[in-house]
């Protein structure tokens, strides 16, 4: 997959980066070199055995990991011996006004429109063959790496060999370590050109390599997938791997609506989708006034209300958790279908502001999370995140209690769910 989801965040990825500025890099420690003599050994006995499995030659492995040393400035290292960290509930719980700001939209907008004017052509015929249209592919080619501008800074063996060996999540990245080596052994790939995030994250549309190998397309006819310098290998390869993860064509991503206060806010999610026409027999309204296309009307639509009654409303479709088959956020599909939406057909920021909620610690949000789960309800693990179970949580209890339903947190929810009589 790409650059997701190492956290299932609502706010994902204002957060995550918010969270990466205010921890520090793991100090190297005083036995740093006999942690490298042990990570010299777990590339011969352990991930070599490993790599040869998948076809990976000598040749290759000792070209893309024979100088490659620990890189102690990543974060989330746990090196050998130490405790692996329990997890973390800390980290503030934000208001996701900061992610749509205009500033960053308008950047992407414009950007956009400039390169989907250029690329027409190619985009047009990438719709024709993977239904996702252009708009989609450029808005997300721009939020993921500023079509092609931004720096990809670190080489992608030693962020992986240093995960792999040393981090939170390390299967996961083992796994994308030898993916990146089948990468250069099959797909020809030049070690040196193997750039990537912090993350791992690789090129223009910033793939993980396992997605690299199941989704990268060769766009221009020079028969390999360079999504590092080629536009139309990138926006292929964007396209692909939405086609490939269920893309519906000929349908939208979602509308921004108004939900009448007879329609309960907890009637939320993916798993309570009916036809769009039920929606609009209930007094869901597109914002702009317009119906909704009479190729939408009779399909299944789902209510997204990510920051319950404190802010915009949507109805979406199953091409909404496609978009987050490429990052876990509510708030990043969002902002991909808008931001797409406003390149193509212009229109103004989301007609309902998003209110300055949050401020909460996500331990609190934990805490409300399991008091929730004693009354029977479903919030979908208390891991401390407001996803649409847990909104529509809070909501089924605030009606259950005689409240106003609102389906999201506050620090008065909290407090009288976790506060003993």
């Amino acid at each position: 997959m790409p650059l997701q989801p190492f956290v299932a965040l609502m706010v994902a990825t204002a957060l995550l980066v918010a969270c990466l500025l205010t921890v520090e890099a793991l100090a190297q420690p005083a036995n740093a070199a006999a942690i490298e003599a042990q990570f010299r050994a777990w590339l011969r006995s352990d991930l070599w055995p490993a790599a040869q499995a998948r076809g990976v030659s000598t040749a290759t492995f000792n070209a893309a990991l024979g100088g490659v040393r620990l890189n102690w400035k990543l974060p989330g290292l746990v090196p050998p011996g130490a405790e692996m960290p329990k997890e973390q509930h800390q980290a503030e719980f934000r208001s996701p006004a900061g992610y749509f700001s205009e500033k960053t939209l308008n950047a992407i907008i414009a950007g956009g429109r400039a390169r989907l004017a250029e690329h027409r052509a190619l985009l047009a015929r990438l719709e024709q063959q993977t239904g996702v249209p252009g708009r989609i592919v450029i808005a997300i080619w721009g939020r993921e790496s500023g079509f092609g501008r931004a720096n990809i800074p670190h080489d992608a063996f030693e962020v992986l060999a240093t995960k792999a060996f040393m981090s939170t999540r390390r299967p996961m990245f083992e796994a994308e370590l030898i993916a990146a080596l089948v990468m250069v052994e099959r797909h020809k790939v030049p070690v040196a050109a193997m750039r990537s995030s912090w993350a791992g994250a690789l090129g223009q549309p910033q793939f993980l390599p396992s997605a690299y190998l199941a989704h990268a397309v060769d766009g221009d006819g020079d028969g390999r997938a360079d999504i590092w310098n080629s536009i139309p290998d990138t926006l292929a390869s964007i396209a692909g791997y939405l086609k490939h993860n269920g893309w519906v064509a000929g349908r939208d991503w979602g509308f921004e609506v108004t939900v009448p206060d007879g329609v309960s806010c907890a009637l939320e999610g993916p798993d309570r989708g009916r036809p769009i026409r039920e929606w609009a027999a209930l007094g869901v309204r597109r914002v702009n006034g317009r119906p909704f296309p009479a190729n939408e009307i009779g399909a299944e639509g789902y209510l997204l209300m990510p920051t319950g009654r404190h802010g915009p409303a949507f109805i979406v479709t199953p091409n909404f958790y496609v978009l987050k088959t490429y990052n876990e956020s509510d708030l990043y599909a969002l902002f991909i279908g808008h931001a797409g939406d406003r390149i193509e057909y212009g229109g103004q920021p989301f007609s309902q502001s998003w209110s300055d909620v949050g401020g909460l610690y996500r331990s609190d949000i934990a805490a409300m999370q399991r008091s929730l789960e004693r009354l029977g309800h479903d919030v979908g693990g208390a891991d401390g995140l407001a996803g649409f179970k847990t909104r529509r949580s809070v909501g089924a209890w605030q009606e259950a209690t005689g409240r106003v339903p609102t389906c999201f947190p506050t620090a008065a929810i909290v407090r009288a769910l976790t506060e003993r009589p």
